[in-house]
């Protein structure tokens, strides 16, 4: 039961970052990147590799072995897509060895008003979930239709915020000199009823000669003079205030993240454990233009 417990710990913040990574692939429209410069998001395909970090409490994951695949497409015109899937192997250190297998596709406005999303669970070939919906902000709430796993309608916050938008707004935070962000998120993850309030940290500036990394960033020459932050989202679930101190996160997600939006050095903490996942491979698309 152990490493079951890691696996549907494991899903949300997997889901969250496959999200998170659509909209932190961009690049700003100005050379000046200034803050209200409008974002324009690139398609792309990438991979990242993981590995176990560290491991805290009473855990007892032995080692993690996987892979994030996801390709991002569309455009300020089309709106935004994104096909994930994340593929792991955890070891419990007892000769146990199970494979999460999650894929999600998601779409998202331009205008950030619409969101819709499927995903797919699966633990060592077994479907566990599957979710399926749309999400539509209007004037006064936040419409979500679910089809899966269940049909359901809820009615949430005007002020809820989609994964792209989350990260369009962190972008222009991090040109700013901003340090912090806080909002309700919505991405549709888990079984689909959940909205997170999250905190988004956005470190001092990152120095080119500093915190080098043997990746496929490090390869990329249009990233050499690119400047980066240290960015940390934690996840809170609402409502869950433990004994009345400070709450802590259901899970966060740390990655850095250059002024043209993309990302690397990514960290998944799930409290007791730590994956780690390293930037194996990066493809940045050309940009259709709108019509």
């Amino acid at each position: 039961m152990m490493i079951l417990d890691h696996l549907f710990a494991m899903r949300a913040a997997l889901l969250s970052f496959g999200l998170l990574v659509l909209a932190s692939i961009s690049i700003a429209q100005s050379e000046e990147q200034s803050a209200t410069a409008p974002v324009a998001l690139v398609p792309h395909r990438a991979v990242y590799d993981l590995s176990l970090g560290t491991t805290r409490a009473n855990s007892q994951l032995a080692g993690v072995r996987g892979r994030i695949l996801y390709d991002f497409g569309g455009s300020a015109c089309q709106g935004y897509s994104l096909e994930f899937r994340q593929v792991s192997e955890l070891d419990s250190g007892e000769g146990k060895v199970s494979t999460s297998d999650l894929r999600s596709t998601t779409w998202e406005g331009a205008d950030a008003k619409s969101f819709k999303f499927t995903s797919q669970n699966f633990v060592d070939e077994n479907l566990i979930d599957s979710v399926d919906g749309r999400a539509e902000r209007e004037a006064t709430k936040t419409a979500v239709a679910l089809e899966k796993p269940q049909q359901k309608s809820l009615s949430l916050a005007a002020g809820v915020v989609f994964p792209t938008e989350h990260m369009v707004r962190a972008i222009k935070a991090a040109r700013a000199g901003e340090a912090v962000l806080n909002f309700p998120v919505y991405d549709g993850s888990e079984t689909g009823d959940k909205v997170f309030d999250t905190l988004t940290v956005i470190g001092h500036e990152i120095k080119p000669d500093e915190r080098n990394h043997d990746d496929a960033a490090a390869a990329e020459p249009k990233l050499a003079s690119v400047p980066r932050w240290p960015v940390t989202v934690s996840y809170f679930e609402r409502g869950k205030i433990e004994n009345g101190t400070e709450q802590t996160p259901a899970y966060a997600i740390s990655f850095e993240l250059y002024a043209n939006g993309i990302s690397r050095a990514l960290a998944l903490d799930y409290n007791n454990f730590v994956i780690n996942g390293k930037l194996a491979s990066l493809d940045i698309k050309d940009t259709a233009p709108c019509r």
